[in-house]
């Protein structure tokens, strides 16, 4: 079943505050890190359950991928995956989450 994946407007920032970043040491690498996170992103249409259930939120919906050394965090929900963070694996997701006020309920997205 085939799946419409959306960004939610802070993962979509997360992404591009990342490649900001990497950018200052290198265009080329924030490009390809970029289209890696967004071809991840995309295998989600069809694979929406290939990720883990992240260990957090102890929910089956919220799920994520790693790419490189950063978590692509969703949530499935119906005929949608919402693409809800990009963190670096050494960050705190916790406390990060509630210091931002970020949240994985349904009514969020």
């Amino acid at each position: 079943m085939a799946r419409d994946v959306k960004w939610a407007d802070a993962a979509w920032s997360d992404l591009q505050n990342i490649a900001d970043y990497i950018a200052r040491d290198s265009r080329y690498y924030a490009a390809s890190f970029v289209r890696e996170v967004r071809n991840a992103a995309r295998s989600l249409e069809r694979f929406a359950k290939k990720g883990r259930v992240v260990p957090e939120f102890g929910d089956s919906t919220v799920r994520e991928l790693f790419v490189k050394k950063y978590r692509l965090l969703y949530k499935i929900r119906g005929g949608t995956v919402y693409i809800i963070g990009l963190i670096h694996g050494a960050r705190d997701l916790s406390s990060l989450w509630k210091k931002e006020g970020r949240r994985t309920r349904d009514d969020d997205e």
